[in-house]
């Protein structure tokens, strides 16, 4: 045997067995109680419920632009953006190679990066004679090993970024072949006259090579 209920709400006629006691409309989620097998009572305040939830989400929805994700999104793909910024004052280089302004540089470039790229903060490493972190001092090493946590694990779709505020010069490379003005160019750690300048090879094998296809590298020097 079957019975005919019908949602006071969105209208819609259902075609149930006699023995059921409720129904949950398919059209706006409100429950139909039945008072007999002839007879049914609307619950108000589930199809309250209901509307107020429909209309939270809509809402919700609608701060969402298009091309933006939600915030479960965001938190996948939170690793997907990375930056390295150094910028080097050569204030234990004595007067001659002082440089101002540098860390400056920085300060806005990570502000640039957050604000307008979106770029987590976690995922930018600062590289300044300031740190407190010996790890983070512009030394050739720390530059070297920043470098190479900026490409580890990179994939498809990542984006990165290398900032270097500071000097650069050439020196002679250690293959002539390879240099069509025959000097290799360089920048200059806060360490580069005992530890020598990085090169634009050590620059380019350490974080171009290393590469996955699909990922942009943004290199300011």
């Amino acid at each position: 045997m079957e019975k005919e209920l019908a949602c006071s709400d969105c209208k819609p006629k259902f075609v149930v067995p006699t023995k059921t006691t409720t129904y949950r409309s398919c059209e706006c989620h409100c429950q139909v109680v039945c008072k007999s097998t002839s007879g049914y009572k609307q619950s108000r305040e589930n199809c309250l419920g209901a509307k107020l939830f429909n209309q939270t989400q809509l809402h919700t929805a609608s701060r969402i632009a298009p091309g933006h994700s939600s915030s479960l999104s965001s938190t996948t793909t939170i690793n997907n953006k990375r930056a390295v910024l150094c910028g080097v004052t050569y204030s234990y280089s004595g007067r001659r190679y002082t440089l101002k302004g540098t860390v400056n540089d920085v300060i806005n470039m990570k502000h640039l990066l957050v604000e307008k790229f979106a770029f987590p903060i976690q995922s930018i490493r600062v590289l300044t004679e300031e740190q407190k972190d010996p790890n983070f001092i512009p030394t050739k090493r720390n530059i070297m090993e920043s470098l190479k946590w900026l490409v580890k694990d990179c994939k498809l779709g990542d984006s990165l970024v290398f900032y270097f505020s500071g000097r650069g010069t050439q020196q002679p490379p250690h293959d002539e072949k390879n240099e069509i003005d025959g000097f290799d160019e360089t920048i200059c750690p806060v360490d580069f006259i005992t530890a020598g300048m990085i090169t634009e090879n050590e620059i380019n094998s350490t974080i171009v090579v290393p590469l996955k296809e699909g990922v942009k590298l943004h290199a300011i020097c």
